[in-house]
């Protein structure tokens, strides 16, 4: 059995001796085991990368990007590679496995550009004969917890901008899928980069605290649930630490009277159930406005219908499984509530079976009609195949839906008309907007972060908010006096 163990140091390490079994989602059989790392194995690792910043933090910023730039190289060599394994333990089709791999590609291509994004800004004279300026400096070992539904993408919003900047990063895969993060760290060691700068530690939530507690570490990037997000940011606050914690969502697309109806259907089809509805950024509420619904609902219901779901080594798959056992029968047990609260189940994804796969954890796309606000399908992530369409009467009621939900995530309006696209994008209180665009992911050079519940802490991920969180900012105020001094001054300095 295939054992996947830790990345220390620029090769691989194991100390602990506690191993647990990870699946392949479309056959439910084991096939790896991965390490639970216990203190030993995480001390390790951080004497490693305190060991490594102090070498890294004193590249600069150009050669530093030399091997982000060679890292890019043998990246763009292997995404066929990469996809595959992303696929085997998340189950994910292989084309979304690909693009995911590219999502995070762009992440490090951004990355490259660091040098530029380190200038401070200077003022000359900001009194008599003295010049100020602002420089910024890495932070130290940054570290990050990362989920299971992207195992590239997530983790490349990271490193390679904390590494850019001249950080040593410490990940903490998700231990659902951890092959692929291993994989990236040999390849940036592959394209140079020092032993201990990057290094991956396997664990469950053990190890997770053990992150948080541990003083060595400066800031925690995290991705997941809203309640494991609010946990991980009050944590590493308590303890000191700069932290960026993202949460969960439930991110509405509101189809307007005016919409093209064939667009938004394949938008709001593509994502519901694309990746089996595991993305934060998955749409979950189709808001149908006006006269509008009915027709909306069956035209989703046909072309949902159509969708073929399959195991990933299928390349007409629409969509794989869900990641595990316990995760379908927590998304079965949603769909069974909604049916108890009075929605209407149009479609049911509970009836799906696939010869040879019957072990697999395979759910359908499944769609309610007639949901409401009071609904626990409608308050609560389901993070599956679910969609829920809500019918309101007017925009202003749309609008008002969207505000008071908890999560703030992403949302999206289909429409023809300007004068409503903008006061939506303007008053909706949501970190992401998509305009016709059913998934609005910020490319790698703005920055991914959500509102409300779906955000804890100041910095959204990567871009120049990603530069920013993993530097401190330093301001410098100087002046070379003549040899004569003029005595002491005990007032304010002003000019």
């Amino acid at each position: 059995m295939r054992k996947i163990n830790n990345y220390i140091n620029g090769s691989v390490s194991s100390i602990s001796s506690n191993y647990l079994q990870v699946d392949d989602p479309s056959t439910g059989e084991k096939i790896a085991e991965v390490i639970m790392s216990n203190a030993d194995d995480l001390n390790l690792a951080l004497e490693s990368s305190k060991k490594a910043f102090a070498e890294w933090s004193n590249f600069t910023p150009l050669k530093r990007s030399r091997v982000l730039s060679k890292y890019k190289e043998i990246l763009e060599k292997n995404i066929e590679l990469l996809a595959k394994i992303v696929s085997q333990e998340h189950g994910k089709t292989l084309d979304d496995a690909k693009g995911s791999v590219i999502r995070g590609l762009e992440v490090v291509e951004f990355a490259c550009g660091i040098p530029h994004l380190l200038k401070g800004e200077f003022s000359q004279n900001v009194g008599s004969n003295i010049d100020s300026w602002s420089i910024r400096q890495p932070l130290g070992i940054t570290a990050g917890i990362t989920p299971f539904n992207f195992p590239a993408m997530v983790p490349m919003w990271m490193f390679p901008i904390a590494i850019a900047c001249g950080n040593s990063f410490l990940l903490k895969p998700s231990e659902k899928d951890p092959s692929c993060p291993i994989k990236l760290a040999e390849f940036f060691s592959e394209a140079g980069l020092p032993d201990g700068v990057f290094n991956v530690v396997n664990g469950d939530k053990e190890v997770v605290n053990m992150i948080l507690n541990d003083n060595r570490i400066s800031s925690i990037s995290f991705v997941g649930s809203t309640p494991v997000a609010k946990y991980i940011y009050e944590k590493s606050a308590l303890n000191g630490k700069r932290v960026q914690s993202l949460g969960g969502a439930k991110n509405h697309l509101l189809v307007m009277p005016d919409a093209n109806l064939d667009q938004a259907v394949d938008g709001i089809i593509g994502a519901a159930y694309g990746s089996a509805g595991e993305r934060c950024m998955a749409v979950s509420v189709a808001v149908a406005i006006g006269d509008i619904a009915d027709n909306l609902v069956n035209k989703i219901q046909l072309k949902a219908e159509t969708l073929k779901v399959a195991p990933w080594t299928d390349s007409n798959s629409d969509m794989g499984p869900v990641i595990s056992l316990e995760h379908k029968n927590k998304i079965l047990d949603y769909i069974s509530t909604g049916e108890k609260e009075g929605a209407n189940l149009i479609l049911d994804g509970r009836q799906i079976n696939i010869q040879g796969y019957e072990n697999g954890y395979f759910i359908g796309p499944t769609l309610f009609d007639n949901v409401t606000e009071n609904m626990k399908i409608y308050k609560e992530e389901i993070f599956g195949p679910v969609l829920s369409v809500v019918r309101v009467k007017n925009y202003e009621d749309a609008l008002d839906l969207v505000n008071k939900h908890i999560y703030g995530n992403g949302t999206s309006i289909y429409t023809s008309d300007g004068e409503i696209s903008r006061h939506f994008t303007t008053n909706c209180k949501i970190g992401m907007v998509g305009v016709n665009v059913p998934i609005p992911v910020p490319m790698a050079f703005h920055s991914f972060g959500g509102w409300k519940q779906s955000l804890f802490g100041d910095h959204a991920m990567h871009g120049i908010e990603g530069v920013r969180f993993y530097t401190k900012l330093k301001t410098v105020t100087s002046r070379w006096p003549k040899s004569i001094q003029s005595g002491p001054e005990f007032k304010m300095p002003t000019n």
